[in-house]
């Protein structure tokens, strides 16, 4: 039915570009408001359908103006919405973010209808699971929810792309033993490892320790790591002159969900996501389009 499933968060983002950021009690001028689709399941659902995986999100979202933008934004993506629920009354997550000179951002998310995608959303959409090579996972939707998806992903043998944003303190061992790969960054591989010392290498292999099937962990600019096994990879980056960001975790992710789901191996398709997500970079947004996965 699909190649990749997202199970996760739909906002709209509210984005406003600064020259430097406000300091504490402190106000800065910024530019023209900017409203467009976001939420890191709406985000990793765009990216994998533009580099052409048949991709669905199961998210819910608003009877509000926020949630036609989102279901607007995944349908020119290319996204099966069938399975976006919407929620007479409530109000479609928000996620407010602030973007510096230098590209990067800060962001504050106010859930909405994703605090209310249920476990028993996910039990209604058992057939959709067992029809799709990929389930992506974060968590910016609840947590029971989260493991309730992991459940039947694992009933129904699909494959676990999790990525455990926005990161708890610590990821309970029935996600990280579904993970495969678990996708996070340093920040996060570094907590979720409990060590403070080492570098992403040691991260990923006590988190492989605590049970996670597959590692990769993004670098930024500089790449990614591939851990599996004993074998480890190193994915050079690609430098290019980034003007926004936001929503490059989730381009990896999803143009990474999108690869697996073709059976490609787990080095070989951080190899393109690094690419995906080095585009994303270059242009504004959380969702952008890409040139040909053939030419990425």
């Amino acid at each position: 039915m699909y190649d990749v499933l997202v199970v996760g968060s739909a906002n709209a983002d509210l984005t406003v570009r600064v020259g430097r950021r406000p300091g504490a009690g402190e106000t800065v001028l910024g530019t023209d408001l900017v409203e467009s689709a976001g939420g890191k399941g709406a985000n990793q659902a765009a990216a994998a359908a533009r580099l052409g995986a048949r991709t669905a999100l199961l998210a819910r979202v608003g009877d509000d103006a926020y949630g036609r933008l989102q279901l607007d934004a995944q349908r020119d993506a290319g996204t099966d919405v069938r399975h976006v629920l919407v929620e007479r009354g409530a109000r479609t997550g928000t996620a407010m973010i602030v973007v510096g000179p230098d590209g990067d951002n800060s962001i504050v998310v106010s859930p909405g209808a994703n605090a209310r995608l249920s476990p028993a959303d996910v039990t209604a959409a058992r057939e959709v699971l067992a029809g799709s090579a990929v389930v992506s996972l974060q968590l910016e939707i609840p947590p029971e929810t989260v493991r309730a998806a992991v459940t039947v992903a694992g009933e129904v043998g699909a494959r676990v792309v999790l990525n455990p944003s926005p990161v708890p303190e610590s990821l309970a061992p029935e996600l990280l033993s579904a993970a495969d790969p678990l996708v996070v960054n340093e920040h996060e591989a570094r907590l979720l490892s409990g060590r403070a010392d080492g570098g992403p290498a040691e991260w990923a292999a006590a988190l492989r320790a605590r049970g996670a099937r597959s590692v990769v962990v993004t670098l930024g600019a500089a790449g990614a790591l591939v851990a599996v096994g004993e074998d480890v990879t190193e994915v050079p980056g690609v430098a290019v002159e980034a003007v926004d960001t936001t929503g490059a975790g989730d381009a990896f992710t999803g143009a990474l969900s999108a690869r697996l789901a073709a059976g490609t191996p787990l080095a070989e398709a951080a190899r393109f996501a690094v690419r995906v997500a080095a585009v994303s970079v270059t242009r504004h947004g959380a969702q952008p389009s890409y040139p040909a996965a053939a030419e990425v």
